[in-house]
């Protein structure tokens, strides 16, 4: 009978040899004349070496790294990417080493896919810790990560979708990025936007030019499609992305990359000349801005009749032409908003005062980017002619900007705007100096001319006969610039002799004290081009008529400017000193926000 002898399974041929023996084997390839003829050979002891990693294996790491052969490049990539995960202590001994890092640079540009996927996946690894962070942002990798993702990147194929993936201890959700891509560039996105977003200000600056605005162009086609995805209001569940790669960008890491992109922007905005601006709002005399100030500043209502019907506004002092131009290119009035509102994102709030902008970014970027807050960014009201109180279309999103979570615009909110402007409802948009450039130039120098680090600049469209805000008060001064239609506005008198202080809280007027002051009302009708200051403090309320003097319809479209007024402005004596007094680095914080918001839209 034939006997039927076991056979012993015999052990991978990796585990025959120690780690010691292994180490050397692999130093005494390395040292050949010929390496890359040991190949087979090396790569059986890194697989004996790689889950256990001591110095002397780590400093045999650049040379392997920088093989000839792609399949052990990658395996040492590999190698450095499961010990940056073994402990806070090994990342931060291999960020350390030079070689290692630049060892992962070059396999980068490697032409052959996997080792450059590899060292990427290592560099994540890396950056995992602020230590790793660091070391690839004050090293070439930024640039090179720049390069090799505008190389491979299949820009006809990028599709995007959103995964929802966790929530965060805000209650926040966040939103991961798919992509239709292959996963070498998602993977350099990823790392691109990682170490962007650790770079100061100095680093990126220090990017070539030619990349920087490549890829600047790419995240900003990159952003529209997100944003139309993020307007859906679905994100997808992980398990329904089974064509896509689903990267781990979220929404806040690209709109900071964004952010930081456009403070280094090569476009700013182009200056408006000085004396146009003062011209705009003032009036044509020489003396309009002293007169202003002498006899006007936080003491009465000022009104510059600058109508078209008054035939003296000439193209170069319609400082406002611009913005009205590109509000009738996108629609007829007021179908605009439909197109206006999609584009915009949240512009959330910067204080007056601000000195540090990435102090700011800090604060805010986790919800940066994200799309219009109810009350925060739009509010749709109007002011009930009976009650004498403001009634809120949104009525759920009274408190949104107050609370985890806030009632975004989608596409569907957008509609419904249409459907509450017809009801008499007034949609107001704040922010608008953020949003586009002619507002900002403008807003940018009324701001020098009064010495202040920033001025806002709010929109509101009001249908015909119809009120939008109730009667009130301001804490700062403003200008109201008539665009198209419009506006009757009533002014009252002050009852307090102390100015309502910034950021005060703003007390409504007891009932007989606005009947006392209806018999000193001072009414003022607004046509396109007029400009109408008031001090704060001054109650004021503003409706529009059926029809407008010409005829037309009488909805009315309005830009508030608002100077908010920093204790220095207030010295007694005069206002002189304070022309110059702005803090640039409250201008330049204000600056690089209006930047970022205006490349977003």
């Amino acid at each position: 009978m034939k006997k039927h002898c076991s056979k012993r399974k015999r052990k991978p041929e990796s585990d025959d040899i120690s780690d010691d023996a292994a180490f050397a084997v692999v130093l005494a390839a390395l040292s050949s004349p010929n390496p890359n003829s040991l190949r087979p050979l090396i790569k059986k002891c890194l697989n004996k070496l790689r889950n256990s990693l001591t110095n002397p294996i780590i400093s045999l790491l650049p040379a392997l790294l920088t093989f000839k052969s792609p399949t052990i490049a990658s395996r040492a990539a590999e190698m450095v990417g499961s010990a940056a995960l073994e402990s806070l202590d090994m990342n931060q001994r291999i960020s350390s080493d030079a070689g290692i890092i630049n060892g992962l640079l070059a396999a980068l540009g490697s032409s052959k896919t996997r080792l450059p996927a590899a060292a990427c996946h290592a560099l994540l690894d890396l950056c995992t810790t602020s230590v790793g962070r660091r070391r690839f942002a004050h090293s070439s990798a930024l640039p090179r990560l720049l390069f090799g993702f505008l190389q491979v990147h299949k820009s006809s194929m990028i599709s995007v979708s959103l995964f929802s993936v966790s929530v965060d201890s805000e209650g926040i959700t966040s939103l991961n990025i798919g992509f239709e891509e292959d996963e070498l560039p998602v993977l350099l996105l990823n790392a691109a936007i990682i170490l962007i977003n650790t770079c100061n200000i100095e680093q990126l600056e220090n990017i070539p030019t030619n990349l920087s605005q490549a890829f600047f162009a790419f995240m900003r086609n990159l952003w529209a499609k997100v944003r139309n995805e993020m307007l859906q209001k679905n994100p997808l569940e992980s398990t329904q992305g089974e064509n896509l790669y689903i990267s781990n960008i979220r929404i806040s890491h690209m709109a900071e990359s964004l952010f930081r992109l456009s403070i280094c922007a090569s476009h700013r905005i182009k200056p408006l000349p000085f004396h146009a601006v003062e011209r705009g709002i003032f009036g044509f005399s020489e003396s309009g801005f002293k007169d202003f100030m002498s006899n006007h500043w936080e003491v009465s209502p000022f009104l510059v009749r600058r109508g078209l019907s008054e035939g003296d506004l000439v193209e170069e002092d319609d400082i406002f032409g611009p913005f009205v131009g590109l509000l009738n290119s996108t629609g007829k009035f007021p179908s605009f908003l439909s197109s206006m509102l999609p584009k915009m994102v949240s512009c959330l709030p910067i204080s007056s005062d601000e000195l540090n902008i990435l102090t700011f970014l800090e604060e805010v970027k986790i919800k940066l980017g994200c799309p219009l807050i109810c009350q925060q960014d739009v509010r749709v009201l109007r002011t009930d002619s009976h009650l004498k109180r403001e009634v809120h279309f949104f009525q759920e999103s009274l408190n949104s900007c107050c609370i985890k979570d806030p009632h975004y615009f989608t596409i569907e909110e957008v509609l419904k705007c249409q459907e509450a402007y017809k009801e008499g409802y007034t949609i107001a948009l704040r922010g608008m100096e953020f949003r586009f450039e002619n507002l900002a130039a403008i807003a940018n120098e009324l701001a020098s001319l009064f010495g202040q680090p920033s001025v806002g600049a709010n929109m509101y469209l009001t249908p015909p006969n119809s009120q939008g805000l109730a009667r009130h008060y301001d804490d700062h001064c403003v200008f109201v610039c008539q665009l198209v239609g419009t506006k009757q506005w009533r002014l009252f008198p002050q009852s307090n002799v102390q100015l309502p202080r910034l950021y005060d809280t703003l007390d409504r007027l007891h009932d007989s004290e606005v009947q006392n002051s209806m018999a000193e009302c001072k009414q003022f009708l607004l046509r396109e081009g007029d400009i109408l200051y008031i001090p704060r403090g001054i109650l004021h309320e503003a409706c529009t008529e059926n029809l407008s003097f010409d005829g037309s319809d009488g909805y009315s479209l309005h830009l508030t400017l608002g100077i908010e007024v920093e204790p220095p402005f207030e010295w007694e004596g005069f206002i002189h000193v304070a022309f110059f007094s702005w803090n640039e680095n409250q201008k330049q914080a204000h600056n690089s926000f209006e930047s970022f918001v205006w490349n977003y839209s």
